[in-house]
């Protein structure tokens, strides 16, 4: 099987766009079209559908990332085998979009000499048995296990706490608010059609929802980011919640609105996640650079989970 393609494939799956396919390849358009179209040929299914915003992965294709991502792990194990102390630090950074993936473009740009390799697992269980078997160097992820249930010889520090916000659109009735008090979401309807039973992010947000006596409806299939900003921005009830940090682009006609949540602020924690024995040097710098970057949020009262403080 042809890995340029199989790469072209994952990275155009990542990007959700040809054009970004291409600009982090460094590749034509056309090339990345041709690329998957071959690879297409080959499999005899179609990996993508086209749409107005880029292109969307069919159920074929989805069967296939998995298996496709396993096939680069396993080229890069290769060539890492035969250049031992050369290779680049591999951490998983839960969604390029998010909190962590911001936070790791802060280190490369303090050590731009660090070479990357990014990658983004589905869950926390995924990213510690990767950490484990040595597939990744380090994960950032909420964890919500207690230190005497982790695995042996894996070590977790937490690193950056990011803070929750409320989305809304411009009819919904917090829509003028500057700041709102968690208390002030009860009997409003929270939409977050993408939390999973048994991940760590669906256990947040369970402890949040529990802790202040809201209802989050985690109910309707998840067609993913766009779909969930055009239903919140025609929306007068429905709101979600996203991370200070996360990356969001909608149509100027959206009008949407970030909304800081204080008193308590609600914070996701995120943690690092690595072997206690990687002796890669990148990792130690990567500790060093967080464990300097963390801030606190002075006075202001913060919330987490319990199995978080």
């Amino acid at each position: 099987m042809d890995l340029d393609g199989v790469r072209t494939f994952v990275t155009a799956a990542d990007a959700g766009r040809f054009q970004d396919a291409a600009a982090t390849l460094s590749i034509t358009q056309q090339a990345v079209s041709k690329r998957v179209a071959a690879l297409e040929k080959d499999l005899a299914v179609r990996l993508f559908t086209r749409t107005a915003r880029g292109v969307r992965l069919t159920i074929d294709g989805q069967a296939f990332l998995p298996h496709a991502r396993a096939l680069l792990d396993a080229e890069e194990r290769a060539v890492a085998s035969v250049r031992p102390g050369r290779r680049a630090l591999r951490v998983d950074v839960i969604g390029r979009r998010l909190a962590p993936a911001d936070v790791l473009r802060g280190f490369h740009r303090a050590h731009p000499d660090v070479e990357l390799d990014v990658v983004t697992l589905f869950d926390a269980k995924e990213a510690f048995a990767a950490v484990r078997s040595g597939t990744i160097d380090a994960s950032f992820r909420a964890v919500t296990l207690p230190a005497r249930r982790l695995p042996d010889g894996i070590a977790t520090a937490r690193v950056h706490d990011e803070p929750v916000q409320l989305l809304t659109g411009p009819r919904h009735a917090l829509a003028a608010a500057r700041s709102v008090t968690p208390d002030r979401l009860v009997g409003h309807r929270i939409w977050m059609p993408g939390l999973v039973d048994g991940t760590e992010w669906a256990a947040y947000y369970d402890d949040f929802a529990a802790a202040f006596g809201l209802t989050i409806e985690a109910t309707g299939p998840d067609f993913g980011t766009d779909p969930l900003l055009d239903t919140i921005a025609d929306s007068s009830s429905l709101a979600t919640l996203v991370g200070a940090q996360t990356r969001l682009g909608w149509p100027a006609d959206h009008d949407l609105r970030r909304i800081a949540l204080h008193d308590p602020m609600p914070v996701y924690p995120h943690s690092l996640i690595w072997r206690a024995d990687n002796p890669h040097p990148a990792l130690t710098a990567l500790r060093a650079h967080l464990d300097a970057a963390r801030q606190g949020h002075g006075t202001r009262q913060v919330w987490t989970p319990h199995w978080a403080r």
